[in-house]
């Protein structure tokens, strides 16, 4: 499974809980079982792994077998969580508890991995950065290197969908450096990486994609498929090729159905609506942000989006809005995010209903570099790197010193920095510095 194998895996387990129950119930039977319900946790089969994790706790408990217990809970937990059902983090936890007293290391990093993918999928972002941030500080401490780049590739995502782009590229990419074996992780981090430049407008958007497909799709696993369908969704409807949309989505549609995962369901049918294609969906099988988005509710859908920190996916949704204020609103809102492409589908849509004036985005020098700074920000930015004060960069610029403040605050902003020395260190990666 580790290696992408998935099918190999699955027919493997079946044949090693087939032989071990031809013998005397023992430990390797449970062990058996468990491993068929982690196969089943994975796919999001919430039926089979909890009967294949049930009959693991089963013999676990007869034989007092902490490390069994600790491994079903977690996969019973994990698919409990991503449906939604509040027990799946109690059982998370308890499974975590006992690995940390039984000092079962990787079973703790699996809990912690299994609790981020949980949570970040619901956009669940605080309680995620509480277990990313723990989590990591475990893996790295203890050389788990596979579970660590795994939490990397899922705070890459988190950073994306509260629109902190830079930090997002930089986990990214920091996961594609590592040769470590797990298409998993990779294929997370492509999917961000691909749709931090599809939103920017950068080129070089489908390289990271393509690789993303190729690595998720003989998985057959929605935690694979399901990401990569809806950046590949968004990125094409973000080059005006609506007929692509549907055709990137249909596969994964069915998979979300089929497993009844309402974000991954409401993200691709919203992507879907975007693009003129409306799917004939029941309410409860797509998650309330996106229900309704899809029914029309722009405001509504912008204001919960906005409750959950996804400014983005806020922005966009108000951009359906009815009234221009909102509309115009959204568009400032995208345009401040460096959101280009979509800020100037947003403008276009409402020029095409007749309105004037609506703007039409940064200036070419601010849409070039990748953190959207003006040319005075970037002047005010290599002032900082250089140790200057606000006092001190003001009389360089002259302008107020109170001016000055505004542009230092709107530099820190657009680089997710909250030191002078932050956003130094992220512009230098960055090249803004050269």
């Amino acid at each position: 499974w580790f290696d992408g194998q998935v099918g190999a895996a699955r027919e493997a387990g079946h044949q090693a809980a087939t032989l071990l129950e031809s013998l005397e119930p023992g430990r390797e039977l449970a062990l058996a079982y468990a491993n068929l319900a982690q196969l089943c946790m994975n796919a999001e089969n919430v039926a089979k792994t909890i009967a294949w994790g049930t009959a693991a706790l089963e013999l676990a408990d007869r034989l007092d077998d902490t490390e069994i217990i600790a491994h079903a809970l977690n996969s019973i937990g994990t698919v409990e969580l991503l449906t939604g059902r509040a027990e799946g983090r109690e059982k998370l936890e308890r499974s975590m508890e006992l690995a940390q007293a039984a000092r079962l290391e990787y079973d703790v990093a699996r809990a912690y991995a299994h609790l981020v993918w949980a949570v970040c999928r619901r956009r669940s972002h605080a309680l995620a950065d509480r277990y990313l941030e723990a989590g990591l500080a475990y893996s790295t401490d203890r050389d788990l290197e596979l579970t660590r780049y795994y939490l990397l590739a899922c705070r890459a995502r988190s950073m994306l969908d509260r629109g902190r782009r830079t930090e997002a590229a930089a986990d990214a990419e920091l996961v594609l450096r590592d040769s470590t074996p797990a298409p998993l992780k990779h294929t997370l981090a492509l999917s961000v990486l691909g749709l931090v430049r599809a939103r920017r407008g950068d080129p070089d958007v489908w390289p990271p994609l393509d690789e993303a497909s190729i690595l998720a799709e003989p998985t057959g696993e929605l935690q694979q498929i399901g990401p990569v369908a809806a950046a590949r969704a968004e990125a094409a409807w973000l080059e005006g090729r609506d007929e692509a949309v549907v055709s990137q989505t249909d596969a994964a549609l069915s998979l979300a159905l089929e497993v009844q995962a309402p974000w991954i369901t409401g993200e691709l049918a919203y992507w879907r609506r975007q693009a003129g294609h409306l799917d004939e969906l029941s309410d409860d099988a797509i998650a309330d942000p996106y229900r309704l988005s899809v029914a029309g509710d722009a405001e509504r859908a912008a204001t919960m989006w906005t409750e959950l920190g996804c400014p983005y996916e806020a922005a966009m949704a108000l951009g359906a809005a009815e009234g221009q204020s909102p509309v115009r609103q959204a568009i400032e809102q995208l345009q401040q995010l460096g959101a280009r492409p979509a800020a100037a589908i947003v403008a276009r849509r409402l020029r095409d209903r007749g309105v004037r004036g609506v703007p039409r985005g940064p200036r070419r020098g601010t849409r070039e570099n990748p953190a959207g700074l003006t040319a005075r920000e970037l002047e005010v930015l290599a002032l900082m790197a250089a140790g200057l004060r606000n006092a001190q960069i003001a009389e360089r610029l002259v302008v107020t010193e109170k001016t000055a403040g505004h542009h230092v605050s709107a530099v820190l902003r657009k680089l997710d920095a909250r030191t002078r020395g932050e956003a130094s260190a992220k512009a230098a990666r960055l090249g803004l510095l050269e």
